[in-house]
């Protein structure tokens, strides 16, 4: 048992938080991590026990193409500020962890610097993969090198040097001694080498008791990263897909199916969410914004971490948009919610949702048995140590009772209500109000809690609509084609300004073309069957007699594929990312980035 087994996390971004300038001059720092401190205090009033933040390092842009891993993005302060800001979570008995990007660095970091200033002679030309002096890329270094998801702008690093090894191990120490951090989130963990894994868990175990490792993965066997020897935990992807889709097609034997699928894999740990930096918000991905309640209580007793992203536990949407993800990330005022936990019925269920949690061990440790299962309804067990919880959901718009066998207790608190049952003949039967849900505990066990109103729909309020214009202002003003995110959508109205810019600024077609990262992680969660189809596409031929200028799309693709086969083993969501590109002028841009 450790501390992360009975956590509950809140999850920030915080240059989208705090508001700062998509792209990095390097300047003097901006002390924007400061304007954070308040939050910490609603994170603690909301029930969450630990925060997720990041990516904080320097970097030149979004955070992921790292200039420096020993200090604060000067766009959120210094050290020392983020040194206090851990500090003061601490003393809100609030856990720390931070994003930790390993896989690649930016082109702004000293050692891929050093290699284009000194090139053959650089003593850092193998801590990155494949670095050839006779190949090229858009940016016209006189050399090319392997990068992340055929992405220029994201350098891999070769995780197989023990140098490399060396310097981010030293990397965790120094975040450890200097940051008193409590664990590391792993960018695109999925891409990670096993070996390098094992040696960050090696590093994990010797700088801090209890040291968290939780990776990014979209798909597949959990078991293969979560184990003894590599990680602690991954991003439950999987169960991300099926609360919402679940709960859409009023399917709840998808979220069941998806239990089981996960339980299958073992006794795993899993950080669950319903949303994140790279996906839509809850609220906007609900057909029926009254499910936003089921969807919460089973995302709170469901086997697994629990994970709020900021913005969400107010019912704020956040859609993908034709160019960015700024929506996603926007800059809120907290001012502007003070009295959410009173007046917000979407932050009122979260903070109910957080104390139930926090008091209930058999939602952190219990084994799952499912009891009921309809389209419309779901109903299952936490047991642990002869105490039986029982959590019921309906997606219906109508109440529907259960009769629900219970433990060795005489009466059962619906936590969420206050309602109290008898059990008789060794069961329960409890009426769930329609697009709710409730967690039975034995009477007497736990704190009464007073009932939550569950009403689907969030006051609007004169300070969030303003709220939410300033930041879309704020963030129209700050955007410029060349700082895009390389995790938004692209769409074919960007294509003719990314294509320009490309003449003066390599880095804009480079960004151009991999604006659609953040969609291909949603979609491979959403369905991976959609990755099978891409796999099993029909092959088409490349005439590299052509200029990539002159291919065709469908051309374009099979090359791109083509040149990653030569550099290693092409997974279906590789091909999948490809494949969801549609848009010529970024394909050829991307082909001629392969030497």
């Amino acid at each position: 048992m450790s501390w992360y087994n009975e956590s509950i996390f809140y999850h920030i971004y915080p240059l989208g938080l705090t508001g700062a300038p998509k792209q990095n001059e390097y300047g003097e720092p901006v002390h924007r991590l400061n304007t954070l401190l308040p939050w910490i205090d609603h994170i603690k009033e909301i029930g969450c026990t630990a925060l997720y933040i990041g990516p904080l390092f320097e970097s030149v842009g979004h955070g992921y193409e790292t200039t420096d891993y020993k200090k604060l993005d000067s766009r959120l302060g210094d050290n020392q500020d983020l040194k206090n800001f851990v500090a003061a979570c601490h003393e809100k008995e609030i856990k720390v962890i931070f994003d930790g990007v390993f896989n690649h660095t930016g082109r702004d970091f000293f050692a891929f610097k050093d290699i284009q200033e000194k090139r053959q002679n650089s003593p850092y030309v193998n801590w990155y993969c494949n670095v050839n002096f006779s190949g090229n890329t858009e940016y016209n270094d006189g050399f090319s090198y392997e990068n992340w998801g055929g992405y220029n702008l994201l350098v891999k690093l070769n995780q197989r040097n023990p140098d490399v090894q060396s310097y981010i191990c030293d990397v965790i120490r120094f975040w450890v001694s200097e940051f008193d951090v409590d664990g590391i989130r792993l960018d695109a963990a999925d891409v990670l080498d096993f070996d390098f894994m094992k040696q960050l868990r090696r590093t994990a175990e010797e700088v801090k008791p209890d040291f968290w490792l939780m990776g990014e993965v979209i798909h597949g066997d959990y078991s293969r990263w979560v184990n003894g020897s590599t990680l602690h935990s991954v991003t439950n992807y999987a169960l991300h897909k099926a609360l919402y889709s679940g709960h859409n097609d009023h399917n709840y034997f998808e979220i069941a199916h998806t239990v089981k699928y996960l339980q299958n894999m073992g006794d795993l740990d899993l950080y669950n969410f319903v949303d994140n930096h790279d996906v839509e918000r809850i609220y906007t991905k609900l057909s029926n914004k009254a499910h936003f309640a089921p969807v919460h209580v089973l995302l709170y007793t469901l086997p697994g971490v629990p994970s709020i992203y900021y913005g969400s536990e107010f019912g704020i949407e956040g859609r993908k948009e034709r160019t960015s993800d700024d929506s996603l990330r926007p800059a809120l005022n907290l001012a502007d919610y003070a009295d959410a936990t009173e007046k917000n019925p979407c932050t009122a269920l979260i903070a109910a949702l957080g104390k139930v949690r926090q008091n209930t061990p058999a939602l952190n440790y219990g084994s799952y048995a499912e009891l009921m299962l309809t389209n419309r309804q779901y109903a299952f067990a936490r047991d642990l140590d002869g105490v039986r919880v029982i959590v019921t959901v309906n997606n219906d718009d109508n109440a529907a009772s259960m009769n629900l066998p219970a433990g060795n207790a005489a009466e059962y608190v619906g936590t969420l209500t206050g309602e109290k049952v008898s059990v008789e003949n060794g069961s329960i039967n409890v009426t769930v109000a329609g697009n709710s849900g409730n967690i039975w505990v034995p009477a007497g066990d736990m704190p009464e809690y007073k009932p939550v109103d569950m009403a689907a729909k969030k006051p609007e309020t004169a300070s969030e609509n303003s709220s939410a214009n300033t930041a879309k202002t704020e963030a129209a003003s700050t955007t410029e084609a060349k700082a895009s995110n390389y995790k938004s959508d692209a769409e074919p109205a960007a294509e003719n300004t990314a294509a320009s810019e490309s003449a003066v600024n390599p880095a804009a077609s480079e960004v151009a073309a991999s604006n659609d990262v953040s969609a291909d992680k949603e979609a491979a969660a959403d369905n991976e069957a959609t990755s099978q189809t891409a796999s099993e596409k029909s092959e088409v031929t490349v005439d590299w007699t052509k200029s990539p200028e002159d291919m065709t799309v469908e051309e374009l693709q099979a090359g791109i594929l083509a040149k990653m086969a030569n550099n290693g083993p092409v997974t279906d969501q590789m091909k999948k990312t490809v494949y969801d590109n549609i848009w010529h002028d970024s394909l050829v841009n991307w082909l001629k980035s392969f030497r």
